[in-house]
């Protein structure tokens, strides 16, 4: 039986006098600070509800999140499984959805209609629970926003398919999640996974090959829920060392129209199963992904092409340059064997001149490959362009270098950030090739909490800091600005037996306020 929705005017403050105000503040309370202590004040509260009403028991059940699940017993229904003749039933609701369910063994004395209890309750809990889901929805609203945030802008694929794995498991509450990267016959490809170690992986095997429910979800282009993986007539089976996965909410992916691929989540938090609000935020999350895959897909289409580009136009300009001065020098020493006979100061002359002329051209070389594009690097990222500036040491330096960078969530460093601290790493290993003298150099990345660092070492001389710099040696100058302007800071340790650091610490959302370029010392 349900509850009515409308009651009877008979002109009496039922709200004040079953004590359903109070019944209200501590549901509230119990909802807000869960314990023994708000529990009983629950429970007392309702037990004057039901004795106010003139009822001989009451037994209510609410099962409805995001309220805390509470089962509350009054007078003649305190013993579970009691039952009475007069007994009533009802459903208590919000809208379309069931709320909580309700007993009262209401006697014909009874001082309040059944019905008009029953009600009164209802529009309590209807309240507590609408009030609760608002601040589910803000809460779920701020955490949509701080995901999708963490995907955009984000243009290295394999990042963003972590990232998005990462997120959308955090969103849900999940203990495991993944994403399945479907080709055109909806076989998974690419099995991207999150809340399993690297190590995990390896002992599982091979990933997915969309056999079992992972396929059967995959072909589905609607939002699937299973309540336990583990009876669903679908499965496959798990291999060895695979982790215990009941629950599992899977979502389609899509771009431009097209499938191309699935959010899975397993495990809800701290138990049971995934909700139809759950499926929802899922759903609004997985736009968003569809939309930061394609642009990461278009972005290495791009890059691509640079690439394809800049080969071409290198090819052109060392055709047309550096390898017509490499065939004149070879023009020129032809006949150098018959002049060291006749003439062998003119050959000394032309070989020293072909020298020179090769030196140039291994100059040339060198900034073709690594000096006609700088914007390259940025376009890479933070990572992307130290392992770009760590290649051009290496070859145009005598100087080993070793580079140990951490796995950084570049969305929370802006352009320009990652700008400047590449410019302080170029600035850097420029002067460990210089003037260090060193053997053995590193770069290094370390994420703390709320910080960035960066650190480029030599194993060189080393220098005084107190001895001044001439006025033409601006590099440790534009390095500490440059770290300054992103609100960070800037360290130089330096030491005649142990070689340099330079340690730049910047906060993990740094936001660059800029600096003038200056001559590089």
């Amino acid at each position: 039986m349900t509850a009515p929705n409308s009651t009877p005017n008979t002109g009496r403050d039922t709200t004040g006098l079953l004590g359903l105000r109070e019944f209200s503040a501590a549901l509230e309370l119990w909802q807000t600070h869960p314990g023994r202590e708000t529990h009983g004040a629950l429970v007392e509260c309702f037990q004057g509800v039901i004795a106010s009403a003139g009822f001989g028991g009451g037994h209510m059940h609410l099962d409805a999140a995001p309220l805390t699940e509470v089962e509350l017993r009054a007078g003649s229904l305190l013993d579970e499984g009691a039952e009475t003749v007069g007994l009533r039933r009802y459903n208590l609701r919000f809208g379309d959805r069931v709320i909580a369910t309700l007993k009262l063994d209401a006697p014909p004395a009874a001082v309040f209609s059944v019905d008009e209890c029953a009600r009164g309750l209802e529009i309590v809990i209807g309240a507590a629970w609408s009030r609760a889901r608002a601040g589910q929805a803000t809460d779920e609203l701020a955490a949509m926003d701080t995901a999708t945030r963490g995907i955009a802008g984000v243009l290295d694929l394999d990042r963003v398919l972590q990232l998005i794995t990462d997120r959308v498991r955090e969103l849900a509450h999940a203990q495991y999640a993944a994403l399945g990267i479907v080709d055109q016959d909806f076989g998974i490809e690419r099995f991207i996974t999150s809340g399993i170690s690297r190590a995990e992986r390896e002992r599982i095997g091979p990933p997915p090959r969309g056999h079992g429910l992972l396929g059967a979800i995959a072909h589905d282009p609607h939002p699937v829920r299973v309540h336990d993986i583990n009876t669903d007539h679908r499965r496959y089976g798990f291999p060895p060392n695979h982790p215990e996965m009941h629950s599992l909410l899977g979502v389609p992916v899509s771009a431009k129209g097209r499938s191309i691929g699935r959010l899975y989540l397993t495990n809800k938090l701290p138990s049971g199963d995934f909700s139809e609000d759950d499926e929802r935020l899922v759903e609004m999350f997985a736009l968003h992904a569809g939309i930061a895959i394609e642009n990461a897909r278009l972005h290495e289409q791009v890059q691509r092409l640079a690439i394809v580009e800049e080969r071409e136009r290198i090819g052109r300009d060392l055709h047309d340059g550096i390898i017509q001065s490499i065939y004149a020098v070879g023009l020129s020493l032809e006949d150098v064997p018959d002049l060291f006979a006749d003439e062998p100061e003119v050959a000394r002359a032309r070989i020293e001149r072909a020298i020179d002329s090769l030196d140039q051209s291994i100059r040339d070389i060198r900034n073709f490959i690594f000096g006609l594009r700088p914007e390259l690097l940025e376009q890479a990222g933070l990572i992307g362009g130290l392992v770009a500036l760590a290649d051009e040491f290496r070859v145009n330096s005598m100087v080993d270098i070793d580079l140990d960078t951490a796995v950084v969530d570049e969305s929370e460093l802006s352009a320009d950030v990652i700008g400047q601290l590449l410019s302080i790493a170029r600035e850097a290993l420029s002067n460990i090739a210089r003037h260090s003298k060193a053997t053995q150099g590193s770069v290094h990345v370390e994420l703390q909490p709320d910080t960035l660092i960066l650190i480029i070492a030599d194993n060189g001389v080393g220098f005084d800091q107190s001895r001044p710099r001439g006025a033409g040696h601006q590099g440790l100058v534009n390095m500490s600005a440059r770290a300054s302007s992103m609100g960070g800071r800037f360290e130089i340790q330096s030491d005649h037996s142990l070689g340099t650091r330079i340690i730049v610490s910047v906060p993990r959302r740094a936001q660059s306020g800029g600096v003038a370029d200056r001559g590089d010392e």
